[in-house]
């Protein structure tokens, strides 16, 4: 028999991922698992009364290592969506290797 997620009201998650974001800090994975992805909005540029993120450095995370040894990969792109799809494509990796 199959078991259901849990899914907290206002959850969020891309590609059946989950996402969390703390201020400019967005974590893309799930935190038990060896690799997660932490994403940081550097800049970003106001269109009709709305914040859009302009750079955003993606960095590919490991949580056996404590400390600044944990990033594995960094990179930085223009815009959310291409922050994602990298993010995507990096932890796909990451954790079928």
């Amino acid at each position: 028999m199959a078991t259901k997620k849990k899914e907290t009201p206002g959850s969020l998650e891309y590609k059946g991922k989950p996402l969390l974001r703390r201020g400019n800090l967005i974590y893309y994975g799930n935190p038990d698992d060896k690799y997660i992805i932490m994403m940081t909005v550097q800049e970003t540029t106001e269109i009709i009364d709305l914040n859009v993120a302009t750079s955003v450095l993606v960095q590919l995370q490991t949580n056996d290592i404590p400390g600044k040894e944990r990033v594995l990969k960094k990179a930085e792109r223009d815009g959310l969506y291409s922050a994602l799809d990298l993010a995507e494509f990096w932890l796909d990796e990451a954790v079928s290797s």
